[in-house]
């Protein structure tokens, strides 16, 4: 991939630019974005694309001073660097979040399974792996902005003992409030409104992501995360179902155990092998991948 190592080019001078559609934030306004490294060479790169797309761009080193920023303008999204010195990247977000909800796409070095599951924990919507293309993080911050634009205000959802009200973004199980990140809920009402159906990462990323392209784990860890808030066991998943060399289907009723092999009935494939059964839903994966959802 493209690494974020060069200066970009400077905006034209002698006019103020009037920020594009990827640069509004969700009440139509521009756009604040908060970002948050040590490394001044990635900073000011990252700073240079956003603010030639259209952002009111707040740069910050550390994790006080990050902190220090959003409480004096709260941002309408925040690019954070998991390794900061001090407090880092996980902790930081923890206290964006604890102030109210806030988009966080969280940068981090290693594209260890470990790191993105820390990211998701605490609330971060997206992450994108050093090195990477800087155009694409700018296309990243444009698709979660997008995602928490007020649109038509869909209907309710409810099945199998979960319950989603898209106006409120809020969601229950049995009756209990569920601790959902932006794209959790998101992809929980794509489940709900599409029962019965399979689809692929790709099919996924697209419709719930906004992405033609993007690193297909993405779709999987989201997935496993669902599963371990709305499943009663997410080894034996009942409700997101993966679907051997497909991808995932909600089963609306909950009924029967397991994932579904898509293979003749006597195949030796035993139900529940979640593990294996997500790393061969996508027919592309790459032989023995530890992804699963």
């Amino acid at each position: 991939m493209q690494q974020p190592y060069a200066h970009p080019e400077p905006a034209p001078r002698g006019r103020v630019r009037e920020p594009g559609p990827q640069g509004r934030g969700p009440d139509g306004r521009t756009a604040r974005v908060l970002v948050v490294d040590d490394d001044p060479t990635v900073s000011e790169v990252v700073t240079g694309y956003l603010d030639r797309a259209g952002y009111l761009v707040d740069r910050a080193e550390d994790g006080p001073a990050a902190l220090a920023h959003a409480a004096a303008h709260r941002p309408d999204l925040v690019v954070l660097d998991l390794m900061l010195p001090g407090m880092d990247g996980l902790e930081v977000c923890r206290r964006l979040r604890g102030h109210g909800p806030v988009p966080v796409i969280m940068l981090t070095a290693r594209g260890d399974e470990e790191d993105r599951v820390l990211g998701l924990e605490v609330g971060a919507d997206d992450y994108v792996t050093k090195p990477f293309s800087p155009r694409e993080l700018v296309l990243r911050v444009e698709s979660v902005l997008r995602r928490a634009r007020p649109g038509p205000t869909p209907r309710p959802l409810a099945a199998a003992g979960l319950a989603l009200d898209p106006a409120a973004r809020r969601a229950t199980r049995k009756g209990t409030e569920l601790a959902l990140t932006l794209r959790e809920f998101d992809l929980l009402a794509f489940f709900l409104a599409h029962p019965g159906r399979a689809f692929s990462r790709e099919d996924l990323m697209r419709e719930v992501w906004g992405w033609d392209f993007g690193d297909l784990s993405t779709v999987t860890v989201h997935v496993r995360r669902l599963r371990g808030k709305v499943e009663d066991d997410p080894a034996q998943p009942r409700l997101i179902r993966t679907v051997w060399g497909v991808g995932y289907r909600f089963e609306a009723g909950g009924s029967g155990g397991g994932d579904v092999p898509n293979t003749p009935a006597g195949s030796g494939v035993p139900d529940g092998a979640s593990g294996v059964a997500d790393a061969l839903a996508d027919p592309h994966a790459p032989h023995g991948s530890t992804e699963s959802g």
